[in-house]
């Protein structure tokens, strides 16, 4: 393998050939917005209709499964790639 910044190969492994690295870097990057804005807006936004609109709209997705259509997609474009034309 190659040689990056004179890191041994167990760190290479584990943080780039897995992409441990990019789901840190998601969770911080996704964590960043809600702190500043909490931050900012403190319990205001909590105590607003939209914040509660919000709220269950997510929970009617959530309990709808909708979000575990992404699994279906994946597979159909998986499957669309091995297609040999």
């Amino acid at each position: 393998g190659a040689e990056l910044w004179g890191l041994p190969q167990w760190i290479i492994d584990v943080f780039l050939v897995t992409g441990f690295a990019m789901i840190l870097f998601t969770c911080m990057i996704g964590q960043l917005a809600t702190q500043v804005n909490a931050s900012h807006c403190m319990l205001d936004y909590i105590n607003t209709y939209f914040a509660v609109f919000t709220f269950y709209t997510a929970m009617a997705i959530e309990f709808s499964g909708l979000m575990h259509v992404s699994y279906f997609i994946q597979k159909c474009v998986g499957w669309a790639a091995d297609r040999k034309s």
